[in-house]
């Protein structure tokens, strides 16, 4: 067993998977923990994080680094998403990161993203009878600032990353509670057309099975589901009527921002921005259903993973991945 610490920070979360990863390429989680400290607030109009959500960010990659010495992790990566590709001053917050855990913090591109989305996602589900066609997954990973889709079977076929998350396009268009039909129509547009340009690399139509990954899906998820707690044990490997989830999507985007928060399952960082992100995966998910029904093999479920790029990015510090995942210095 290697004990091994993953970090993912986007937009609108940073999160912690320890694990021991056995030589099989198995994980055993330890922690899987999150805060949401939005880092990319205002990058999309600034192009820039603010000192208050560098300020958050690198307090809560002081608290995980601690976490890791109490485990004895052994190696650890970091990797940055959307906001940090975007933010022109991000070499003073992955300065800040090597300096606290001790290795890079790797600013990774979509594509390399998409890819260990997919790979963490895989993990949750279980091997398909022998019997069965190969199927066509198609991973999406919806965000705060970007939504992966990705195709293929075992390993990546196809990927794009778009830059619309619950984030950018919740600071973007919502301004009214609850959100006017003409904002959430805006929501839909900025999705439509950066899926016109994506759909010329992931072909759609041949995904015999669709997986949602990341806070905005698995909150919906919970809607469905009808939870009275966010249960990420129910919550991950379920699978749901496509109908179901368009529903969920459909109420939540018009709730007021109080009834929001008053769900039992809603996470109060959640609260202001699953407005956009339920359209952005009912907009997805309609644009997959219809691509898939013009082939005759409608798309009439969906399947939620709590595995996800924080998985992939573990697996990927297997002891024979060598590189700069080095222990975290000694205080």
């Amino acid at each position: 067993m290697t004990r091994v610490a993953a970090f993912d920070c986007g937009t609108n979360s940073i999160r912690l998977l320890i694990a021991d990863l056995d030589g099989q390429g198995g994980l055993r989680d330890v922690v899987r923990t999150l805060e949401l400290v939005r880092l990319g607030e205002g990058v999309d109009r600034t192009g820039r994080f603010s000192e208050a959500a560098l300020e958050r960010t690198l307090a809560a990659t002081q608290k995980f680094a601690e976490l890791c010495r109490e485990h004895d992790v052994e190696r650890i990566r970091f990797v940055a998403t959307s906001a940090t590709r975007d933010a022109a001053n991000r070499e003073e917050f992955t300065d800040a990161v090597h300096t606290i855990l001790g290795v890079p913090a790797e600013v990774i591109p979509g594509t390399e993203e998409a890819a260990l989305s997919f790979r963490g996602a895989l993990t949750a589900l279980a091997e398909p009878a022998p019997e069965e066609p190969t199927p066509q997954h198609l991973v999406i990973d919806l965000g705060g600032g970007s939504t992966e889709l990705v195709l293929g079977n075992s390993t990546p076929d196809s990927a794009y990353s778009m830059n619309v998350g619950c984030v950018r396009l919740a600071e973007r268009n919502i301004h009214s509670d609850p959100p006017l039909e003409t904002e959430l129509a805006d929501i839909r547009r900025d999705v439509t057309e950066v899926l016109d340009v994506a759909t010329a690399t992931v072909n759609l139509s041949l995904a015999t099975e669709v997986i949602g990954v990341a806070g905005t899906v698995t909150t919906v998820t919970a809607h469905a589901l009808g939870l009275n707690s966010y249960d990420p044990e129910v919550i991950s490997g379920s699978r749901l009527p496509l109908a179901d989830v368009l529903r969920s999507c459909d109420a939540l985007s018009r709730m007021p921002r109080a009834e929001r928060a008053a769900l039992p399952y809603m996470h109060p960082g959640r609260v202001d921005v699953i407005t956009a992100g339920a359209v952005i995966w009912s907009t997805i998910l309609q644009r997959v259903a219809d691509a898939t029904a013009a082939t005759g093999r409608p798309l009439k479920w969906v399947t939620t993973s709590e595995h996800d790029i924080l998985d992939g990015v573990a697996l990927s510090l297997a002891p024979d991945d060598f590189g700069a995942h080095t222990k975290l210095p000694s205080r």
